[in-house]
C-alpha cells in the first residue's frame, strides 16, 4: 500500500455491478488516496482494482442452482475473508449481488468495518425480510431508483438516493452508420438486438431459445441479429452456442453493448439491467428469462411485483412483452418479435412511454453523488486526500 493511502473493498459479482463499480472507484480517486481490491470483472481490473477473485468465477443464478456450487462459491468467499483479515481495509463497497453481499456484511460489520451497500437489492420486489440485514450491518445504503428510497427508509435503513448510474454511461460512440460499416451489416436490412445475459447460467438457457427463435424468424423474412457478450461471459461459450444456428446471420459484438442496441429496431433482452439501458436507449423490446423448473417453483410464489422487468415497473404497466419462465419458448418470442416489426406505430408508442420514464430516474451525476455520499458516510472527508 502507499504510504497515506486507504485501503478499502469492493465487492461486484455481476455486470452491471462491475460497470458501476469501475466508476466509482476511479470517481473515489480523483478526490481520495484510496487503494481498492475486491471482487469484480474486466472493468473494474482496468480501473485499479486489485482482484482477489473474477466475478465470472461467481455468476449463478437460481435457488438450487446456487446449492450445487456452494461449495465452490463458500471457497472464493472464505478466501476474500483471510484477504479482509490481511489487508484490513478501512471501509468497504458492496454492490447488489445480496445472496454473497448481505453475509458478507455481516461479516465485515463483527470485524468492526463500515459497509456502505451500492445498488439496493430489490427486497421490494421478493424476500423483504433481509431488510433487517441491511438495517443491522449497513452503514449507509445507496439506492439507484426513485421508489426505493421512502421503502427502505420506511423500513429502517439509512438510505440515499443519488440516481441511476447508467444516465450517464448509456452513451453510443458510434453512429448507425459508422457501427453498420464496422462490423460489416446491411443497413436496409432490419436488426435485431440479442442480450441473453450476463452470467454463463442465464446464456446457456436463453441464446438457444433466442437463436431457435431467430431461424424461425428468418423462414419468411430478411432480418439480422447482433449479439452482445458480457464480459463476465466466455467468448467460447458464445461460439459454442451460435455454432448450432449457423443459418442464423448473426454478429457478435463485445464492445461498447450500447451501439448494437441503438441500432436495432428492437432487441430480446434477459430481465435485468440491459432492460434499463435500452430504456434509456429507448430501444422496443421483448423481455426474457428462464431459471430451472425446481427454482421456479419454489421462487415463484415469493415474487412480490405485479411485472417481472424493470421497465414495466417503472412504467407500470406492461409496456413490452415479458415471456418468463413457460412462456419462453422460441414460437412464442417469434411472435411477440414479428408483432413488433409490424406494428411501427406501436414501436413508436413505446419508444415514447421510454423516454417519459427515463426522465423519472433522475438526472445525471450518479457516480458523483454516490462517491460523496461514500465519503461522508466513512469519514473519508476528515482524512487527507
Amino acid at each position: 500500500m502507499s504510504q497515506g493511502s486507504t485501503t478499502a473493498l469492493i465487492v461486484a459479482g455481476e455486470a452491471s455491478g462491475d460497470t458501476y463499480g469501475a466508476a466509482l472507484a476511479t470517481e473515489v480517486r480523483t478526490h481520495y488516496a484510496v487503494e481498492w481490491f475486491g471482487i469484480g470483472s474486466d472493468q473494474m481490473q482496468a480501473a485499479g482494482v486489485e482482484l482477489v477473485t473474477h466475478a465470472r468465477e461467481m455468476a449463478v443464478v437460481g435457488i438450487f442452482e446456487v446449492v450445487r456450487h456452494l461449495p465452490r462459491i463458500y471457497g472464493f468467499y472464505r478466501r476474500l475473508l483471510a484477504e479482509v483479515d490481511r489487508r484490513r481495509p478501512r471501509f468497504a463497497v458492496l454492490i447488489d449481488f445480496p445472496d454473497f453481499n448481505l453475509r458478507l456484511a455481516r461479516q465485515l460489520h463483527r470485524r468492526g468495518i463500515p459497509v456502505v451497500y451500492f445498488v439496493a437489492p430489490q427486497l421490494w420486489a421478493w424476500r423483504p425480510g433481509r431488510v433487517t440485514q441491511l438495517r443491522r450491518y449497513v452503514r449507509k445504503l445507496l439506492c439507484i431508483f426513485p421508489f426505493e428510497e421512502e421503502w427502505f427508509r420506511s423500513r429502517g435503513v439509512n438510505v440515499e438516493y443519488v440516481g441511476h448510474p447508467l444516465l450517464d454511461a448509456a452513451r453510443t460512440t458510434l453512429g448507425r452508420e459508422e457501427f453498420f460499416t464496422r462490423h460489416q451489416l446491411d443497413p436496409d436490412v432490419p436488426t435485431i438486438c440479442l442480450l441473453p445475459g450476463s452470467r454463463q447460467q442465464e446464456v446457456r438457457r436463453h441464446l438457444p431459445r433466442m437463436l431457435e427463435a431467430a431461424a424461425q424468424l428468418t423462414t419468411n423474412r430478411q432480418l439480422q441479429f447482433t449479439l452482445v457478450r458480457a464480459n463476465t461471459v466466455e467468448p467460447e461459450l458464445i461460439q459454442s452456442l451460435a455454432g448450432r444456428a449457423p443459418g442464423v446471420p448473426l454478429t457478435v459484438v463485445a464492445e461498447n453493448p450500447y451501439n448494437a442496441l441503438a441500432s436495432s429496431e428492437l432487441a430480446v433482452i434477459s430481465s435485468g439491467t440491459a432492460t434499463v439501458e435500452a430504456l434509456l436507449l429507448r430501444v422496443p423490446m421483448v423481455v426474457v428469462y428462464r431459471v430451472a423448473a425446481s427454482t421456479w417453483r419454489l421462487g415463484r410464489p415469493l415474487v412480490r411485483t405485479p411485472h417481472y422487468s424493470m421497465v414495466n415497473l417503472l412504467a407500470g404497466e406492461r409496456l413490452v412483452p415479458e415471456l418468463i419462465q413457460h412462456d419462453f419458448t422460441p414460437a412464442r418470442l417469434a411472435a411477440e418479435v414479428s408483432r413488433l416489426l409490424d406494428d411501427p406505430v406501436e414501436r413508436g408508442r413505446i419508444q415514447e412511454v421510454l423516454r417519459s420514464v427515463a426522465q423519472r430516474l433522475g438526472p445525471p451525476g450518479a457516480i458523483e453523488r454516490a462517491s460523496r455520499a461514500l465519503a461522508a458516510a466513512v469519514g473519508l472527508d476528515t482524512e487527507t486526500s
